[in-house]
């Protein structure tokens, strides 16, 4: 067995989680479009939303696979077990990391006037990928949550395509989910409303980097005892 697999059991159902928690990490997260959809839910309907985070989503699926053909040749040459560890630490200790500003930042401050005017589902589409597509630093969230999960499979294409899939399920869900959120409480929501799903989710993913990083010293010190 490649020793990078040292302490998981790959298969479909393993890929098809990891693939969605990856869509929503990257996704969930009060940036610039998030607000923006939020705010196109709020002043034009549900549906300019919900294409605003389409756009967004396919914008990350663009940098999630930029990421993992670049890492692919990284872990294929991984052989070393304590190798394989150092990256899922160091993977675990950027997500804490990114909850961290996340749970700090304040969106509000990001928060702008937003056109009542509808315009067509495809000009929302557009703006939120241009809109995402121009942040690359997304691709160090991607490594980060890549190394932390084992995502990269280099001798596994199947699963790695789906895993790639869920990403992008794990991404509209989101979206879609959210915009559903905000319609309903349409008429109680207001800016701080998206101050606090950031606190939520910065809190969310530390915890998770944290548990996941016990999960990690916990089996490889099973491995090599």
């Amino acid at each position: 067995m490649n020793p990078i697999y040292w302490f998981q059991n790959i298969g479909f159902l393993n890929m098809i989680i990891k693939g969605m928690i990856i869509g929503v990490v990257v996704s969930a997260p009060m940036g610039p479009v998030g607000i923006l959809c939020v705010q196109r839910t709020l002043n034009k309907d549900r549906w300019c939303g919900f294409v605003t985070g389409l756009g967004a989503a396919l914008s990350d699926i663009i940098y999630a696979l930029m990421t993992g053909f670049g890492m692919s040749f990284i872990m294929d040459t991984i052989e070393s077990p304590t190798v394989a560890f150092w990256i899922k630490v160091v993977g675990s200790v950027l997500l804490f990391l990114f909850g961290l500003f996340t749970f700090k930042s304040n969106p509000i401050e990001r928060v702008k006037p937003v056109s009542h005017n509808k315009g067509t589902l495809f000009h929302n589409f557009i703006s939120g990928f241009l809109v995402t597509i121009s942040n690359p630093l997304i691709i160090f969230l991607f490594i980060a949550m890549y190394g932390q999960m084992t995502f990269i499979l280099p001798d596994s294409p199947l699963l790695q395509i789906i895993g790639y899939l869920f990403v992008i399920v794990g991404a509209v869900g989101w979206w879609f989910l959210l915009t559903w959120l905000i319609d309903k409480v349409r008429n109680k929501f207001n800016v701080r409303g998206i101050w606090l799903i950031n606190r939520i989710i910065g809190s969310v993913v530390m915890l998770v980097s944290v548990l996941i990083l016990l999960h990690t010293v916990r089996d490889y010190f099973k491995f090599v005892i």
